[in-house]
């Protein structure tokens, strides 16, 4: 196992550093300044050194030197918030293997970690040098300063239990952060339990979240643990958490406050140990300012709380995310595909209402569908529907499906595996359709009918269903075809 010496001042940077070298499999020891550094190296010679610039009794790059006297084959990698290229210069004349501005992507840094290794180490160990990341040691991807703020905060939760209230808009990876957090913290061999509280029709939510005992309801035909059991000495994650009905929200407070529920139907007191992750794409205070969520469990789940930014705050992390989704869906077997400086600027120009999901999902179509290696603005242009519309009209309604797929895939994850995306696609195309065809033919109905080649009560049925108002909208509705 290598073993990798982490100084820095900033207790957040070692820790999160230090967690996601350990999670791809190095053995770490960490130091936060250079006297440390030096006592550490007093004990033993690490395979690598990751080290900041600015430590509070010197500076890093000036130390290098001696440690390189003494230890010459020593791979040492810099870390500097002095994002300038005279501190990049000054570490490479020092020796430095590698040299990483600060905000950095932790990718980057167990890469460089890895080529350091394998520069030293033999032919065996040097094949890992081109093997790809473990994705799941690194599930958040970003530099930008604000990941770099997330990645503080979880850094800072992840020694204790605080609950913890994740926000932001749907598609930015409020599972992922949660995941993190178990991951990363001392709860990571006991279960990681999520449940959508949007999912779940709200007469069955205190069942899955507490459980039930036999003949609690109809259909309770056995005892079922509820997820606070399944979670047990682990994490429970309660997404959506502003979609959860008042009467489970009084229930979970008392949890909360008390650590110990009952099942639905049944009479024993059972003690819980879980810690509490939320997240919303809601804002909870104007719920609590509407009365529609309890302002004293807001309290109890805003302790520590993570505001996720969407993607089109963070466009710099847009190449770095699109790149690593092309990797994903190559190493999955889809087809290799790299993107042109030109596409990752338009990617990155995109807003991304769907967020970095939908960021996803279309770096998987591009992978399936580009016809050349190298994707072009061309190809991109065609994924947001400008270019493949200005070649072919007829393609926009191809490109509006596409896009409003991708919609429902970022709205819900598991929304495409469930079985109703097709009655979804069919319903949300059917509206507009009819409305078209009547508007073309002056509301009359008959008429409409005719060319949708459906008949008339047919179409009266789908006004009903639909919603849909042709006498409220001021259009005249006949009952007689008096074209003929």
């Amino acid at each position: 196992m290598t073993c990798v010496l982490v100084v820095d001042d900033d207790s957040a940077i070692r820790t999160v550093v230090a967690q996601a070298l350990r999670r791809a499999g190095h053995d770490v020891a960490t130091a936060a300044s250079l006297a440390e550094l030096d006592r550490a190296l007093a004990g033993g010679i690490p395979d690598v050194l990751v080290t900041d610039v600015v430590l509070p009794d010197g500076d890093g790059i000036d130390h290098l030197a001696g440690i390189g006297a003494r230890f010459p084959s020593l791979p040492i990698i810099v870390l500097s918030a002095q994002n300038t290229l005279t501190t990049a210069v000054r570490a490479t004349e020092a020796g430095a293997y590698e040299y990483l501005p600060k905000p950095f992507d932790l990718d980057d840094l167990i890469r460089a970690v890895a080529g350091a290794t394998a520069r030293t180490s033999t032919a065996t160990d040097a094949d890992s040098e081109t093997s790809p990341a473990d994705d799941s040691a690194l599930p958040l991807i970003g530099r930008s300063p604000a990941m770099q703020d997330v990645y503080r905060v979880i850094a800072r939760v992840v020694s204790n239990d605080l609950t913890v209230l994740i926000s932001g808009e749907s598609g930015t990876g409020k599972e992922l952060v949660a995941r993190a957090i178990h991951d990363l913290g001392g709860r990571r061999a006991a279960p990681f339990v999520a449940i959508n509280m949007a999912a779940i029709p709200r007469e069955l939510i205190e069942a899955e979240l507490f459980g039930h005992e036999r003949g609690a309801f109809t259909g309770a035909a056995q005892r079922n643990a509820g997820r606070f059991e399944q979670a047990a000495g682990g994490t429970l994650f309660l997404d959506e958490i502003g979609d959860m009905p008042m009467e489970a929200q009084t229930r979970l407070l008392r949890v909360l406050q008390s650590g110990e529920f009952t099942t639905v139907g049944g009479a024993r007191t059972i003690q819980t140990d879980v810690r509490i992750v939320a997240a919303t794409n809601r804002d909870l205070t104007t719920l609590v300012a509407g009365g529609r969520f309890r302002e004293d469990l807001f309290y109890r789940l805003n302790v520590v709380p993570v505001a996720l930014p969407p993607l089109r705050d963070r466009r710099q992390d847009i190449p770095l995310l699109a790149r690593h989704f092309l990797d994903s869906a190559a190493a999955q077997g889809l087809p290799r595909r790299r993107l042109s400086s030109a596409a990752l600027h338009r990617l990155a120009a995109h807003d991304w209402p769907g967020n970095v999901r939908e960021l996803e999902n279309a770096m998987r179509r591009l992978a399936v569908l580009a016809r050349d290696e190298v994707i072009d603005e061309g190809t991109i242009g065609g994924l947001f529907g400008d270019a493949a519309t200005a070649r072919d009209p007829d393609a926009g309604i191809a490109v509006a499906v596409r896009q409003l797929i991708d919609r429902i895939a970022s709205e819900r994850p598991g929304a495409l595996d469930d079985g109703t995306l097709h009655a979804r696609v069919i319903g949300d195309v059917e509206r507009p359709l009819i409305e078209a065809v009547l508007a073309r033919h002056g509301g009359n109905q008959l008429r409409a009918a005719r060319a949708l080649g459906i008949n008339r009560n047919t179409l009266r049925k789908r006004l009903d269903v639909l919603g849909i108002d042709i006498a409220g909208s001021g259009e005249v509705v006949e009952d007689v075809d008096r074209s003929r």
